[in-house]
C-alpha cells in the first residue's frame, strides 16, 4: 500500500517517518519529497506498506494526529495521473 502522509514538520527526516510508521508494520520505503530548488522538504511525504491491513491501521490512527507540532493528513496515495 503506498500511503501520502502531508502538512508534515519540514524538519522531519525519512528516518523519524520510518520509525512512526514501523509502530504499525513493516516499511518498505519512505520518501520524503523534495524541492528541487532549496534542496527543503516539501512537506509531504510518501510510505509503502506491503501489507495492506497494516497500512490502514496507520491511516485510521495517524489521520489527523499531531507530529512535531502539525496535524498530519494521511491516506492512501493515489495513483499518478
Amino acid at each position: 500500500m503506498n500511503i501520502y502522509i502531508g502538512n508534515l514538520n519540514y524538519r522531519v527526516r525519512e528516518e523519524d517517518l520510518k520509525q512512526v510508521m514501523e509502530e504499525y508494520g513493516v516499511v518498505d520505503s519512505v520518501k520524503i519529497i523534495i524541492d528541487r530548488e532549496t534542496g527543503k522538504s516539501k512537506g509531504f511525504a510518501f510510505v509503502e506498506m506491503p501489507n495492506d491491513a497494516e497500512g490502514k491501521k496507520a491511516i485510521e490512527e495517524l489521520n489527523e494526529a499531531e507530529y512535531e507540532g502539525r496535524q498530519m493528513v494521511v491516506k492512501e496515495a493515489r495513483p499518478k495521473m
